[in-house]
């Protein structure tokens, strides 16, 4: 082969080792990504696929479509030429690759400086589990009094509504009072629910946030209806948070026991607790117990004077109250049919005087039939009892539910626990267990923490292979972090927390910096065996690699610029990615272009081949 062709072929065979490693590095970098699970994975899990896929795609294509096509479309003698801006940047390093170079030490102890100060910045980072989506709606949840009527429940939502569509902001207020019609939720006309959707933002008062919005809106149900809880959340939000955590609620405490009345005891002392943490509010204790009860206790040794068995008397009360199915109506020319049941009438079973006189049917004397009131035979009495009893896996619990405005969740959720395992003890046979977004977090986390220093093994291990020296794997794998501090400084400037979305931005990060460290230890490998020395190598790798390596980062940056800085609706989950890719990418040449050669030059012990005794001579 010789001309063009030739060229293309040695070009080729140049690049297919780094390439290729390069790719798998990047797919390896997302192996975290499949591990997740639940809400996180759903969002997430289509974008790791789409990219390894992709990724596999490419490569497959760089290695037979593009040599194909460069041989087809490329003229037999190609000038390489570059822009004013390349130029001018060109000029720019090279005075500052001769700074770095004569003072590497100085570069390196910087380098690791400005780690450890990512890493006091990142220390400064809240937690939680993924930004709220925002979707330009308020789902209101009202409890009232557990023992209100229908009728006196729907006066109170009426002016609850009119209060609500009195903010200029509300477009509209959708209520729903009890349980639903298909009787999925078995809520009673204590649950109160607003959906209430919201004008555009840009035509709201001015300075006017959402959160401002709420803590508005609840200052003013709340000093309007004493005594009636409320909480804030959106409609996607609320409905996926119950369908994940069984609560209907961002956070909950579940306290499982067997004692109804010891479970409400703890979680009135919890939200005692829970008061006193700032950042946490909408606190609600469902009232399991104070529901009006009729106990009937039967006294067996009168019934006995009677003739008369406990599970007759049951039988004749439960007729009498919740009626017997006397026979069945069925419908002509069809199967359908229905019980006909018959009990006292009302008058005969209003209160508990009326229950008291039940007549109970006893043997008489000569095999008659003796009437005995209900009240010689039973202790008839006005209790309380439980209005709800919460059950999961087949035991009894409580659930404390609050939510996180204004701090960030896991700052709050942290601070907390250590309170609440301060200040509340448990008894024995009782249990707290946190649920919700929190719950989440530290589920995904806890995958991610195997997973991801599986994959940076595995990156490293590819490196290994790639180079065959364990200090090149190591120099090529300190791009990593150099990366990782521009992740941290973005979200630290950017004042948010860490969240699922802004792990997986780090988890992106992984591969891009990675390559960048391939090419960078790669271009120098080559010209230290091509045979030249260590200061030249180093300056011709700094020349070479520095438009890669910058275009690597820029066109990772580039797209996501605007999801960076999006504030429109929906953009809120993938604006954490986004910032720490663009952060991490910003910097990492800077870093990875002067830290990187220092410490190659200092921890590299490749040198060039010195010609023996005998090549001499035959030169």
């Amino acid at each position: 082969m010789t001309g063009k062709i030739a060229t293309i072929y040695h070009a080729s065979g140049e690049v297919t080792q780094a390439i290729f490693f390069s790719a798998t590095i990047i797919i390896a970098g997302f192996l975290p990504l499949f591990t997740l699970s639940g809400v996180e994975g759903h969002i997430f899990g289509p974008m790791a696929k789409t990219y390894a896929y992709a990724l596999s795609g490419g490569l497959l294509a760089t290695f037979t479509v593009s040599p194909a096509l460069a041989a087809l479309l490329l003229p037999e003698k190609v000038s390489e030429t570059e822009t004013i801006i390349v130029r001018g940047l060109r000029r720019l390093y090279r005075r500052v690759v001769v700074f770095v170079l004569a003072r590497r030490g100085v570069t390196v102890t910087a380098g690791l400086a400005l780690m450890v100060a990512a890493g006091l910045a990142g220390s400064t980072v809240g937690l939680e589990f993924l930004p709220k989506l925002e979707e330009g709606n308020i789902w209101l949840r009202a409890a009232l009094p557990p023992s209100v009527s229908l009728d006196e429940g729907n006066a109170y939502v009426n002016r609850m509504r009119r209060l609500v569509k009195s903010f200029p902001e509300v477009d509209t207020v959708i209520t729903q009072h009890g349980r639903p019609d298909d009787g999925t939720d078995p809520d009673g006309f204590s649950n109160v629910e607003f959906f209430v959707p919201l004008k555009p933002f840009d035509t709201w008062r001015k300075g006017l946030s959402k959160e401002d919005l709420i803590a508005e809106m609840g200052n003013a149900l709340r000093k309007t209806f004493p005594g009636v809880t409320f909480a804030f959340s959106q409609y996607i939000q609320d409905n996926v948070q119950e369908a994940a955590s069984g609560i209907d609620a961002e956070n909950a405490i579940k306290i499982t026991g067997p004692d109804l009345a010891t479970l409400r005891k703890i979680a009135v002392e919890i939200r005692g607790v829970l008061e006193k943490v700032r950042g946490i509010t909408d606190i609600q204790v469902p009232p399991l117990l104070g529901q009006p009860t009729i106990r009937i206790d039967i006294d067996r040794q009168k019934a006995a004077r009677y003739g008369l068995s406990p599970g007759d008397i049951n039988a004749t009360i439960q007729a009498a109250v919740g009626g017997q199915a006397a026979g069945d109506l069925y419908e002509e020319g069809s199967d359908r049919h229905f019980p006909m049941m018959v009990r006292l009438a009302p008058r005969y079973r209003e209160n508990i005087e009326a229950l008291r006189r039940i007549a109970i049917g006893a043997p008489g004397p000569n095999g008659s039939v003796v009437q005995v009131p209900l009240a010689e035979v039973a202790n008839v009495g006005l209790t309380t009892g439980a209005f709800y009893i919460y059950r999961e896996q087949q035991e009894r619990y409580i659930p404390v539910k609050f939510s996180v405005r204004g701090r960030d969740l896991g700052g709050a959720v942290l601070e907390a626990q250590q309170k609440v395992e301060q200040e509340v003890k448990l008894p024995p046979g009782y249990r707290l267990d946190w649920a919700g977004d929190f719950a989440n977090f530290e589920s995904a986390i806890a995958r991610l923490s195997i997973a991801a220093p599986i994959a940076i093994a595995v990156i490293l291990l590819l490196l290994y292979v790639s180079f065959g020296s364990l200090t090149d794997t190591l120099l090529a794998g300190s791009a990593i972090p150099m990366a990782l501090v521009g992740g941290i400084f973005g979200l630290f400037l950017a004042d948010m927390p860490f969240s699922i979305s802004a792990a997986i931005g780090f988890v992106a990060l992984f591969g891009i910096a990675a390559m960048n460290g391939i090419m960078v230890v790669g271009c120098y490998n080559r010209l230290i065996e091509s045979g030249l020395d260590r200061a030249r190598a180093l300056t011709g790798t700094c020349e070479q690699q520095m438009r890669p390596v910058l275009m690597t980062c820029i066109a990772a940056c580039v797209g996501l610029i605007p999801a960076a800085f999006s504030t429109a609706i929906g953009s809120q989950v993938q604006r954490p990615l986004a910032v720490v890719v663009v952060g991490g990418t910003l910097l990492a040449p800077v870093l990875i272009l002067t830290v990187l050669p220092a410490a190659l030059s200092i921890f590299s012990r490749r040198q060039p081949e010195v010609p023996t005794a005998s090549e001499v001579a035959t030169v």
